[in-house]
């Protein structure tokens, strides 16, 4: 009987340490998560910054949904082309922003779970945040976690000494003087695209065409030949997995979920998909590498596009390497250039087709001013030059709908911002389209599109002019920022020169946050040819 019971609970014992070791090892970890956050809090709250009181595990989460479910119910149903189209869209994608700045201004701290966040749309702050060149802003760690099968190590999330050699390489592919090499290609992937629609339109008069597909295709187009010597069609497969893998990492909003838990826990089924996923664009991107060097040798120095500049310096850049192997780097950074060279653009270009089908005063602007200055239909950077209403056209697209949210930081060591000193381990989350909106800073017509608000420049377009800030703010600005803004003058132009267009009347109007901000149900228009 002794020798039964013995038997009987020696197999238990283990695993009943096991399990008391988990918990003990957890609630200390916890422990010291939570009492450094409350550290951090403390340290804000002594400068005057206070905000929501957060709950001991999960910190301001709980209210979060709550507030986000709370707006979705009270929410009018997506408006549609005959109704007037809110383009403030902040008080129903980012409710819990907005509930909290009424309460405590546009400086406040808030958390999710034991990470402490700064809501920082205070005018001083933003102003130095903008001009800021101190490396110890970087992105946040738990962002570059939650969205590494992506974006991996690349320049996108690298902080520090790593992001500054990273920035060294890459950075001059975007500078003007190459961009401008580039203006014939975009030309000829934007003709393809209207060859395209043209077809659709055949002899009939109107026809609908759902947008979107069309110019991430146009703007994939782009990127691929400029950036990596191929044509869409060759890496359609690649662009095509990594906007599944994009759909699946913001399958929840990132932002009122805790992204310090795993997927591979809490999800695992997700969590597979999201590994095969990764796993397969890194095996095709390493594909059309080493098909390239194949074909290096045979390119001289001043046709050298992004991917082989990327590969030159993996090889021989020793310090490059003593950060990371040479064919993560590589593989990364193409990551990196596939999504967000085509996917921010091209939900752009799509605002931009939606604002202007609303307002045909401007297409005929544009193409008034179109055919005066490129008669024969030919782009270069002097014509571009003198596109004046199509340029005013994307700057208040971005005002109004910047595809990037945020401009998001952690502070890596202790920073000055204003007059506020912000602790190590905080993340700063500044939201660009409430800075767009300011009546204060833009006047009382801040919610309308108006392009001309910007014919003078954007110093006078608004009272604040580091508030307007599309392409991010500080040494981190968008490298793709001239890449960008040529990019959709060239499509925005070709469109409107050759079509006239309104919305449809199954549009509708339902911007949402998927890492960009972008339209959920599509942008579809009406099109007639000029």
């Amino acid at each position: 009987m002794e020798g039964v019971v013995i038997s009987g609970f020696v197999p238990v014992f283990p695993a009943a340490i096991a399990v008391v070791a988990v918990a003990v090892v957890f609630h200390l970890y916890f422990y010291s998560a939570w009492r450094k956050a409350a550290e951090l809090r403390r340290k804000l709250g002594e400068q005057g910054v206070m905000g929501p009181p957060p709950s001991a595990l999960f910190g301001n989460l709980p209210e979060m949904k709550k507030i986000q479910l709370e707006a979705a119910a009270m929410a009018s149903p997506p408006c549609h082309a005959s109704a007037i189209v809110a383009h403030d869209y902040t008080s129903t994608v980012f409710p819990y922003f907005v509930k909290w700045r009424k309460q405590y201004g546009t400086l406040y701290t808030y958390s999710t779970g034991t990470k402490q966040h700064l809501y920082a749309n205070k005018v001083e702050l933003v102003k130095d945040l903008k001009l800021s060149n101190n490396l110890n802003l970087g992105k946040p760690l738990d962002v570059k976690k939650k969205f590494a099968p992506i974006l991996g190590h690349s320049i996108i999330v690298s902080n520090g000494s790593f992001w500054a050699l990273q920035h060294k390489i890459i950075a001059p592919e975007f500078f003007m003087d190459r961009v401008r090499g580039m203006v014939a290609l975009m030309a000829e992937a934007g003709s393809s695209l209207i060859e395209k629609w043209e077809a659709r339109i055949g002899d009939g008069s109107m026809v609908e065409i759902e947008v979107d597909e069309d110019l991430k295709e146009y703007s994939a187009d782009v990127i691929s030949r400029a950036c990596f010597g191929s044509s869409y069609e060759k890496g359609k497969e690649i662009f095509t997995k990594i906007t599944d893998l994009q759909k699946l990492l913001c399958g929840e909003n990132f932002l009122v979920s805790s992204i310090s838990l795993s997927e591979k826990f809490f999800k695992p089924s997700q969590h597979r998909r999201i590994k095969k996923l990764e796993k397969e664009i890194n095996s095709s991107i390493w594909e059309t590498v080493q098909q390239r060097q194949e074909q290096c040798s045979k390119t001289s120095s001043s046709d050298k596009d992004l991917l082989q500049l990327i590969m030159e310096a993996a090889m021989t850049d020793s310090s490059l390497r003593a950060k990371q192997s040479s064919k993560n780097f590589i593989i990364d950074n193409c990551k990196t250039m596939y999504f967000v060279g085509h996917d921010t653009t091209a939900v752009t270009a799509a605002w931009s087709l939606m604002l202007l089908a609303l307002h045909p005063d401007w297409q005929d602007r544009i193409r008034s001013e179109f055919a005066h200055t490129c008669p024969d239909g030919r782009f270069d950077m002097t014509a571009i030059s003198q596109l004046k209403s199509v340029s005013l056209v994307v700057q208040e697209t971005l005002r109004l709908y910047p595809p990037g949210a945020f401009v998001a930081r952690e502070t890596l060591d202790e920073v000055r911002l204003g007059n506020v000193i912000i602790p190590k381990g905080v993340c700063i989350w500044t939201l660009i389209p409430t800075l767009h909106r300011e009546i204060e800073i833009w006047g009382e017509d801040a919610n309308e599109f108006k392009p001309e608000r910007f014919a003078d420049g954007i110093a006078k377009a608004c009272k604040v002019p580091q508030l307007y800030m599309p392409f991010g703010a500080g040494h981190r600005l968008c490298l793709g920022k001239n890449f960008a803004l040529v990019e959709l003058k060239i499509i925005i132009s070709l469109i409107v020169s050759k079509f006239r267009f309104s919305l449809s009347l199954e549009y509708r109007h339902s911007p949402s946050f998927r890492m960009i901000v972008g339209p959920s149900n599509g942008v579809k228009i009406v099109c007639q040819r000029v």
